[in-house]
C-alpha cells in the first residue's frame, strides 16, 4: 500500500450559463481530464465539496451530465465522497445514496444531526472522511439546541465537537462554506456576490482535520494552513477569473500529525475566457486573430472612439463566443463609466452586495420598499 492520495474538488456547477452560453460541453470536457486521472491510478479516492449543480431544479440536461460522471467515477473503482452545497437540493444530492454507496460513491444525505465518516485505509491506518453538507446554524440549532449556536462559527463549532471524531485516525473534512482564517478575507470573484458578510466560518473549528476539503470560493486558494484549501470551481465562470488558472488538487496524506502534500494540478478547458482590448480594426486583423484560440469565450474591450453600430456582427465573425464588449475611451472615461470588472469590498454588507448588483443590473437604486423586501429575506436566511 501507498499514502492515500485524495483529488479534491469543488464548485462544479453544472448546467450553469455564463453570458447565456451554455457550459455542459465544456464541463464534460473538464470532467473527463478527472475521470482520466482516476483512470490513470493516480488518485485513491475523490472528494466533490458541494455545488454539484448550479440550480437546486437542475435542467434534465445537467442532470444526465452528472449521472454520466459519477456513472464513470463508479467504473473506475475510485471511491467518492460528495457533499452539496449552497446550490444543490441535498435532497436531490442524496436521492439513490444507499445504492450510490454500494458502487462506491458515497452522497452525503440530508442533515438529520448526524454524520458518519466514510472510512479509508492506507500503510499508515484508517482515513476517515467527514462529509459536512451546506448548513444555517437554525438548522445545526434545530438538532443541537444545548448547544452554543448563536453565529456560523459557534454552530460549526459546536457541530465539529460533537462529531465522534478517532483522534488517533487521520480525519479529513469535506465543507462547503465561507470559511476564512482570523477573519481575514479570501480572494473571490465577482460571480460570487452573495458570498460574505455575516456567514463565514473561522478556519480554527477545523483545527482537529489532518485535510479539510473546502468548496464555496472559486479562486483556488489556502486558507490560514495549506491543508485547509478551497479547491476552487473547475472552468472560469466569471471576467474577474480571466487570469487565474484552474486547477485540482492532489492530496497525499501521510502518518498522523504530519503535513499532507499538495499538488495542483492543471485543468485544460475546452475554451479559455480571456480578455481582448484594442481598436476593432486591430482586433480583427490575422494576426491578432491567429495569435491565440479564437473559439475562446472573449470579452472585449473595445477603444475606438466612436461606437461601432455592427460591433458584435463582426467580432463574431472572427471569434465565436464573444460574451461581451465594452468600451474605454475618452467619452466613457468622462463619464466615469467602469469598463473592468471591480470585486465588491470584502466588508460590505449582503444588502449592500445585493444592492450593488441590483443597480449595475437595472440601472437605479433599490427602493425603500424594495430595500424592506430585501432585509426580511436576508434575515429570514440569518444573512442579517
Amino acid at each position: 500500500m501507498v499514502p492515500l492520495r485524495l483529488l479534491h474538488l469543488a464548485d462544479l456547477h453544472v448546467g450553469k450559463r455564463v453570458c447565456d452560453f451554455p457550459m455542459l460541453e465544456d464541463q464534460r470536457h473538464a470532467l473527463s481530464q478527472v475521470l482520466d486521472l482516476l483512470s490513470g491510478g493516480t488518485v485513491d479516492a475523490l472528494l466533490v465539496a458541494g455545488d454539484l449543480y448550479d440550480k437546486s431544479q437542475p435542467s434534465s440536461e445537467a442532470v444526465a451530465l452528472v449521472d454520466w460522471f459519477l456513472s464513470g467515477v463508479a467504473a473506475t473503482g475510485v471511491p467518492a465522497v460528495v457533499i452539496p452545497g449552497n446550490h444543490d437540493s441535498a435532497e436531490r444530492v442524496a436521492y439513490a445514496g444507499s445504492l450510490l454507496a454500494r458502487e462506491g460513491v458515497h452522497m452525503a444525505p440530508a442533515f438529520d444531526g448526524h454524520i458518519e465518516p466514510v472510512v479509508l485505509e492506507d500503510e499508515f491506518g484508517p482515513v476517515c472522511i467527514w462529509p459536512i453538507p451546506y448548513l444555517h446554524p437554525a438548522t445545526i440549532r434545530h438538532f443541537l439546541p444545548d448547544a452554543k449556536t448563536d453565529g456560523y462559527t459557534d454552530a460549526f463549532r459546536s457541530l465539529v465537537e460533537s462529531l465522534p471524531l478517532d483522534e488517533g485516525a487521520r480525519n479529513v473534512a469535506v465543507v462547503h462554506q465561507f470559511v476564512t482564517a482570523a477573519g481575514c478575507t479570501v480572494e473571490r470573484s465577482d460571480s460570487e456576490v452573495s458570498v460574505g458578510g455575516l456567514d463565514n466560518v473561522d478556519a480554527s473549528v477545523f483545527d482537529p482535520f489532518d485535510y479539510v476539503a473546502l468548496g464555496h470560493i472559486h479562486r483556488p486558494q489556502r486558507v490560514g494552513r495549506d491543508s485547509v484549501r478551497y479547491a476552487g470551481s473547475l472552468l472560469k465562470y466569471s471576467l474577474s477569473e480571466a487570469d487565474y488558472d484552474k486547477s485540482m488538487p492532489l492530496v497525499t496524506l501521510g502518518r498522523k500529525g504530519d503535513e499532507p502534500t499538495i499538488e495542483l494540478l492543471p485543468v485544460q478547458p475546452l475554451h479559455d475566457l480571456r480578455r481582448i482590448r484594442g481598436p476593432i480594426d486591430k482586433l480583427l486583423s490575422p494576426a491578432v486573430v491567429g495569435a491565440q484560440d479564437a473559439s475562446d469565450y472573449l470579452h472585449v474591450v473595445l477603444t475606438d472612439e466612436n461606437v461601432e453600430v455592427n460591433a458584435m456582427a463582426r467580432l463574431r465573425d472572427a471569434y465565436q463566443n464573444v460574451m461581451s464588449i465594452t468600451y474605454d475611451n475618452a467619452r466613457t472615461r468622462a463619464a466615469g463609466v467602469r469598463t473592468d470588472v471591480v470585486d465588491a469590498p470584502a466588508e460590505a454588507s449582503p444588502l449592500e452586495l445585493f444592492s450593488r448588483f441590483y443597480e449595475e443590473q437595472n440601472g437605479m437604486p433599490l427602493s425603500e420598499a424594495q430595500q424592506k423586501i430585501v432585509r426580511e429575506e436576508l434575515k429570514g436566511i440569518e444573512a442579517m
